[in-house]
């Protein structure tokens, strides 16, 4: 696949090396071009001095044979112009943007443009380091509204299947950790002692769905 990234900063930079590291072409737009000293002497994609927003500038990245476009520049509203262009005018299928304000990542994320939450994403990942386990969701889509986490089950669900959890709490089952390694289990998996459960549930739900998996099946407490 052929890629364009627009900014060639730390993580444009890394992007780029990474996915010709793995076979992609990949063109790097930058308006600096001292920034293409990031990618080292072993780069063997395009070099386009320009606005990474401007269709010719994308034109010369080749855009119109790209499967897919990054914007990670340094500036919010350059991100999503250059995403916008990318997806409207090119129709690149696979498009993301960073985007710092993470007030603005929800609402284009609600418009359908991808966007990578970077300050969000940050805070997300250093509350998990800093307060007990459970007490933050290990991924949360930009708008809030849907979150991946860990949640502890009591020993009474120990047994029963994983419909059967799925059913009673309203989670979706992401996937497993068991014995260190994590699995993806089926409806009819049955879980096990010591088994980490990783789910898929919506925010406004997080207690309930807590109590669910405290206090066991429903059967139980009959």
């Amino acid at each position: 696949m052929h890629i364009v990234i627009m900014g060639c900063g730390r993580v444009g930079s890394a992007l780029a090396q990474t996915l010709e590291q793995q076979g992609h072409t990949v063109a790097v737009i930058d308006q600096d071009p001292t920034a293409f000293r990031r990618l080292g002497s072993g780069f063997g994609g395009r070099r386009v001095t320009g606005v990474g927003f401007d269709q010719d500038t994308l034109r010369e990245a080749g855009i119109e044979e790209a499967g897919a476009f990054a914007a990670v520049s340094s500036g919010d509203n350059s991100n999503i112009i250059a995403a916008r262009v990318a997806r409207e005018m090119f129709g690149v299928e696979n498009v993301a943007a960073r985007i710092y304000d993470p007030r603005r990542a929800e609402v284009y994320q609600r418009l359908g443009i991808p966007t990578v939450a970077t300050v969000r994403w940050t805070a997300d990942q250093m509350l998990r380091r800093l307060l007990p386990s459970g007490a933050e969701p290990l991924w949360r889509d930009p708008s809030g509204g849907v979150q991946l986490a860990e949640i502890p089950a009591s020993d009474a669900w120990v047994g029963h299947k994983i419909s059967k959890l799925q059913e009673e709490t309203g989670v979706r089952v992401a996937f497993l950790t068991r014995l260190g390694e994590a699995m993806l289990p089926a409806s009819s998996t049955v879980l096990q002692e010591g088994d980490l459960v990783h789910v898929m549930m919506r925010t406004d739900e997080v207690e309930k769905v807590e109590a669910a998996f405290a206090h066991g099946p429903e059967e139980a407490h009959a």
